[in-house]
């Protein structure tokens, strides 16, 4: 059995919709946004407190990227990887872990926005250095389809899964407007079966709003 331990618009989406394209059984644990994640049943399975947390084969795995790789080379006949001694596997690495780099600005978004309750606490230079550099990757990801087409490699794999869902939280708090190629590239990924069966009920979501705009700067 597979069990997932997930919150639901996180990071471990990015497990939930590969074990979707995948067809496997698992159970999903659903946890809560909150200190719930540093007790001491929880951290024996993810150390820092975070999702995901993947127990699969009597041993348990954390760090979504590393997860997705696993799976990936687990179940190699999905052609979701790309494995040693294929020609897109330098890519498949590139782009793979690219989708973590997008997640920290969307994390840092994300406290900004949600979890700092007062407004003293929130920084307006954060929030727009954050949502620039977002859109530095969104910019990123455009010029590589623009290049390779309809998805980050030849054919649609766990990169595209990983980037998705990265873009999918990134688009709270920046657009991507103008952006022809991802906005092509994003609908048809977020159309699969999978991406919908991956998605929270409404109940269930973090983000209440489509959009999170940056706080404009004080007047001095």
């Amino acid at each position: 059995m597979i069990r997932l331990h997930h919150v639901p618009q996180s990071r471990s989406m990015r497990v939930l919709w590969l074990l979707e394209e995948l067809g496997l059984p698992y159970e999903l644990v659903t946890e809560r946004f909150d200190k719930s994640l540093r007790r001491e049943a929880y951290l024996t399975r993810s150390p820092a407190g975070r999702v995901p947390a993947l127990e699969i084969g009597g041993e348990t795995m954390f760090e979504s990227g590393a997860i997705l790789e696993y799976l990936c080379e687990l179940y190699p006949d999905s052609g979701l990887g790309r494995l040693r001694g294929d020609a897109e596997r330098r890519d498949f690495l590139v782009w793979l872990h690219f989708a973590e780099t997008m997640s920290h600005h969307g994390a840092a978004l994300t406290q900004q926005h949600l979890m700092l309750r007062e407004d003293a606490m929130r920084s307006p230079i954060i929030m727009q250095l954050e949502a620039a550099r977002l859109g530095k990757c969104f910019e990123a990801i455009e010029a590589r389809l623009a290049q390779s087409g309809e998805h980050l490699l030849q054919g649609f794999s766990a990169a595209d899964i990983a980037v998705g869902q990265a873009v999918y939280i990134g688009r709270h708090f920046r657009s991507t407007e103008g952006l022809e190629h991802l906005q092509g590239w994003f609908g048809r990924i977020t159309a699969r079966e999978a991406f919908q069966r991956a998605l929270p009920d409404e109940e269930e979501r973090l983000y209440r709003r489509d959009f999170y705009p940056a706080r404009d700067l004080p007047e001095v």
